[in-house]
């Protein structure tokens, strides 16, 4: 039976770990705050609702696989990056784990699945074993520096104009009509995050200093 002491025992408990996520992990590796409303929110709905299922004796196998189809939602005007839809399917799936609380399951192991969670993620966002980049698509112009030959070149040219600490780029599509090529740059996460919405579907059109 669902008591008001435990609802908010474990809404309280949830809403820590949910805030140690995305304000401790997310947000320090990268500064952007557009979709802080959106994880909370979704956190904190999904566990009063599958708090409420629970209590009726809906089945969490049904209530998960509901909220599950959230986690694939992309907004039309503004696609949310993989990185950022893997967040908001934690933040879907733990206010179900938590919400079982009320179904019998032990307060440690409810905290221990939550520290295991939060450990995870620590460990990858530190990058510990591994090196992220982010990627910005462009439209460029000087298709004769897109030779194998000219690596360097294209890199010191693509740096100056950008900005940007580049170290790979990946050749995309040719337009050899209107001398152009669709550029992929790579480079290391930037702190001030200044770029960070270039990791979304948008390209840049370095011919015109305008979004295509």
């Amino acid at each position: 039976m669902l008591t008001i002491t435990n609802l908010f025992i474990g809404f309280a408990l949830n809403l820590v770990v949910a805030l140690l996520i995305v304000r401790g992990i997310y947000y320090p590796s990268k500064p952007n705050k557009n979709y802080i409303v959106t994880f909370m929110a979704f956190n904190t709905l999904i566990f009063f609702v599958m708090s409420l299922l629970t209590s009726i004796e809906l089945s969490i196998g049904a209530g998960f696989g509901l909220f599950a189809i959230f986690s694939i939602l992309r907004y039309r005007t503004n696609p949310m990056p993989p990185r950022d839809m893997t967040y908001l399917f934690i933040l879907i799936g733990l206010p179900i784990i938590n919400a079982t609380l009320n179904t019998g399951v032990t307060w440690v192991a409810l905290v221990l699945i939550n520290i295991a969670v939060i450990s995870v993620l620590y460990v990858l966002e530190k990058g510990w074993g591994f090196q992220y980049q982010e990627s910005t698509r462009i439209i460029y112009d000087r298709i004769e520096l897109i030779h194998e030959d000219k690596r360097d070149l294209l890199l010191a040219d693509l740096r100056e104009r950008t900005g940007l600490p580049i170290t790979h780029v990946e050749i995309g599509e040719l337009n050899f009509l209107r001398d152009s090529a669709e550029i992929k740059l790579l480079y290391p996460p930037l702190k001030n995050g200044w770029a960070s919405e270039a990791t979304t579907e948008q390209t840049y059109n370095m011919t015109t200093h305008s979004l295509s």
